[in-house]
């Protein structure tokens, strides 16, 4: 039951404007997507004081809306559209309109209740803008680098032109978050954590910093879920179906992948898992899924012995103190480790040469 008091607030976004729908209240009315009418409307709903305000992701144009609510300490939640169209059908909506989905999202709001969204700090959203344009440099030099192998002679000095201008920009972004990271206490310490296991890089460690901030505070099954790499069961009766993965953050997903595909040509064990899983006929979907299992059990907040080079992993008031088993000697507090040293003091760690890995076949 819906408390008298509470006011759900649904706001359908589309490029010219956005209907709104009051929970309840039966309100709806609309308003132009600019500037001056995302203040109009911004201004109208803190005087309302809404429980929850939910929109639904659309392509980007619900991001300087957003932007605003939270600024203005309104609780807001994004949800995939895919999500709200299944609530509208399950309840028997089958017609679609902007006035009627804004009334659906109301209604998904009272119903669900999803948890609002953090207000974003100016660090993570300069990162978040960093990542985004870094993957859309790359996504250009893919198209490019495809076209410019069926283009005619006579273009092909501009494609080239293009592509090194590309790779000019994307070299520059590329150190602008080697800068960035670093510079934040709060993430100096995490990004020390990932990248200190062979195969991820900056990219992949700056990526999971901001795509997935619950890193470290689910266990694997929920940060797997999260992600979008744990199989799901599609079962009846008697018949088991085969498992697969669908949906999560793909942003991150793709990034994993990378990852794992170097880890297995420079992290000796993940190789040895990997060729392991290839002899048993495993695809190597099935190995990245694993990798990213593995991967997801790091802990960020307490002391964690790295699954894949050996490094002894300690944060004490947020700050990185621990080296490696091979470095490392446990301190008397630590009497737990001293078995943990001697087993790992043989093995590579990641700050092992990669020409004294074992030879690749």
């Amino acid at each position: 039951m819906t408390n008298a008091a509470e006011r759900f607030v649904g706001i359908d976004v589309s490029k010219a404007r956005l209907d709104v729908a009051v929970h309840a209240a039966a309100s709806t009315w609309h308003v132009e997507n600019s500037d001056g009418g995302i203040a109009t409307l911004v201004q109208r709903l803190t005087e309302l004081s809404p429980t929850l305000i939910v929109l639904e992701a659309t392509g980007g144009f619900e991001l300087p809306l957003m932007a605003q609510l939270m600024h203005a300490r309104l609780p807001t939640v994004v949800l995939n559209p895919r999500r709200v169209r299944d609530f509208a059908r399950a309840t028997g909506q089958l017609a679609k309109t902007d006035k009627l989905d804004a009334q659906v999202l109301a209604h998904l709001a009272a119903t669900l209740r999803p948890s609002a969204r953090a207000l974003p700090s100016d660090e993570e959203e300069h990162l978040t803008a960093l990542l985004t344009r870094r993957r859309q440099l790359v996504e250009m030099l893919t198209v490019e680098q495809n076209r410019l192998q069926t283009v005619r002679a006579a273009l092909r000095a501009d494609i080239e032109e293009h592509l090194a201008w590309l790779n000019q920009t994307l070299d520059k972004r590329d150190d602008e978050i080697d800068r960035f990271v670093p510079s934040s206490s709060v993430w100096q310490a995490k990004d020390a954590i990932l990248r200190s296991v062979p195969g991820v890089g900056r990219v992949t460690a700056s990526t999971l910093l901001r795509m997935l901030p619950e890193l470290g505070t689910l266990n694997r099954q929920q940060i797997a879920a999260l992600v979008g790499v744990a199989p799901l069961n599609k079962d009846s009766g008697n018949r088991r179906g085969k498992r697969r993965v669908y949906g999560g953050r793909a942003a991150v997903r793709s990034v994993l992948y990378m990852a794992a595909l170097a880890a297995t040509r420079f992290n000796p064990r993940i190789k040895t898992f990997y060729q392991r899983l290839l002899q048993q006929g495993k695809a190597l979907e099935y190995f990245n899924r694993q990798f990213c299992n593995l991967l997801m059990e790091i802990d960020m907040h307490k002391i964690r012995r790295c699954h894949f080079c050996g490094r002894v992993i300690l944060l004490d008031t947020g700050e990185l103190i621990g080296t490696s088993f091979r470095d490392r000697q446990p301190a008397p507090r630590e009497p737990y480790l001293a078995a943990a040293f001697e087993e790992r003091r043989a093995l590579p760690s990641a700050d092992t040469p990669r020409a004294a890995y074992p030879p690749q076949k």
